[in-house]
């Protein structure tokens, strides 16, 4: 996994063209934005760009695009306007249906330096998430230099984030960003302060198959809960109940937990949890739970978070650890009653003297919604990218930019 890109940091930019590959997929209702994080993320790598004379050319997805109608929903317009009063300053908006069309060239053209303009949707161009040559030819056509600061997209090979830069002239780096994720996430996992202790939660053992494989080999201690923690106990022999179940998986989770032995690692799965008689509906609605030991769950329950003994595990097992990473939920934390297994494992991380990374995703959100997030090390932007970061799989995004 190549560590040591290019950054902003490192570019001679006064005067010149730079494309930046943002994430502005932001969540949005009636043309307005409900949460505009991702783009006050941007901020730094945009005002570093403004600071040193570039001129500046942000461009992003929005969504999926496969409609007409989704053209008029998804239109980058009201990330302009948002941009322009976070900034302090005007951003151009190139309103092209082909995204480099005539008014972006024309934009581009018009720029004095220390300007902004952001293109539209990326996902216009059906080429887009099939990095076709002609879309990635336009992009590059309208700029001298390449920044790419959308983490959450750099698992994907499309146009504005590989393919861009097989065709630009000049320089390509990472932005602030995605150096971040590159730094806490990558190296984390690659080269850990130890004891190292990586938590993995959510539902199926499925999504994160490589994951455990990846992590055993490389932490001291493995935490398992979540949904996926039933399929450890029943690959145990012991019964679940109605839990979730990866009856495929069964043997997979008996050949982790043996690998687990042969390498000397500990691995540490949930000995009680938090049963109730159906999934919660409305999944917040208000319910009185049972706590029973994991190899005792009834036939007429299943396992919706751990319990309290393991909550008390998982936490003193954080507690000496010096690099802790953790990436899906412990239960349905979106429940009040089913959060206390996500809320201990949070607490336990935010009064730990390790570094703290989340990878993205429900676990990310969990922390933010509980409070916890400033007590983190690090949370990571991306899900999908996180996931196959963890897996030890390189990420094009990352590996089409120059090193250092």
């Amino acid at each position: 996994m190549a560590l040591h890109k290019k950054n902003v940091e490192n570019l001679q930019v006064s005067g010149k063209r730079v494309l930046v590959r943002c994430d502005f997929n932001v969540p949005m209702k009636d043309g307005s934005i409900t949460n505009d994080n991702r783009i006050v993320a941007a901020l730094p790598t945009i005002k570093k760009l403004i600071e040193n004379r570039a001129k500046v050319i942000l461009c992003s997805h929005l969504g999926k695009v496969k409609t007409e109608e989704d053209k008029a929903r998804l239109t980058l317009a009201a990330v302009a306007v948002r941009l322009s009063e976070l900034l302090g300053k005007d951003v151009a908006f190139a309103k092209d249906a082909e995204v480099v069309g005539a008014n972006a060239r024309s934009a581009v053209e018009k720029m004095n330096n220390g300007d902004v303009i952001l293109l539209e949707n990326t996902r216009f161009r059906p080429e887009e998430t099939k990095n076709g040559e002609a879309f990635s030819r336009d992009l590059a056509s309208i700029a001298d230099v390449f920044v790419n600061d959308a983490f959450g997209s750099a698992h994907r090979a499309h146009c504005s984030t590989v393919g861009v830069t097989e065709f630009i002239g000049g320089e390509t780096a990472v932005g602030y960003l995605m150096n971040k994720e590159i730094e806490f996430l990558g190296n984390a996992v690659e080269s850990p302060e130890r004891p190292f202790v990586a938590i993995l939660g959510g539902a199926k053992v499925a999504d994160k198959l490589n994951v455990i494989a990846n992590l055993l080999e490389k932490c001291d201690t493995l935490i398992i809960g979540g949904g996926m923690a039933y399929t450890f106990a029943k690959a145990q022999g012991h019964e679940v109940g109605k839990s979730l179940v990866d009856n495929e998986k069964l043997d997979y989770c008996r050949e982790m937990i043996a690998k687990a032995e042969k390498l000397n690692k500990k691995l540490l799965l949930p000995v009680d949890t938090a049963v109730y008689g159906s999934f919660p509906d409305p999944i917040d609605a208000e319910i009185a739970v049972n706590y029973v030991d994991m190899d005792k769950i009834p036939a007429d329950v299943l396992g919706l978070d751990i319990g309290k003994k393991t909550c008390e595990i998982f936490a003193e097992a954080v507690k000496t650890a010096k690099t802790v990473v953790w990436n899906g939920p412990m239960g349905v934390f979106e429940n009040p009653v089913l959060a206390q297994g996500t809320i201990a494992v949070a607490k336990a991380l935010a009064e730990a003297d390790a570094t703290t990374v989340i990878g993205g995703g429900d676990s990310a959100a969990a922390v933010v919604q509980l409070g916890f997030a400033d007590k983190m090390s690090h949370i990571s932007t991306g899900g999908g990218a996180s996931l196959e970061y963890l897996e030890g799989k390189g990420l094009p995004g990352i590996e089409a930019i120059q090193e250092t």
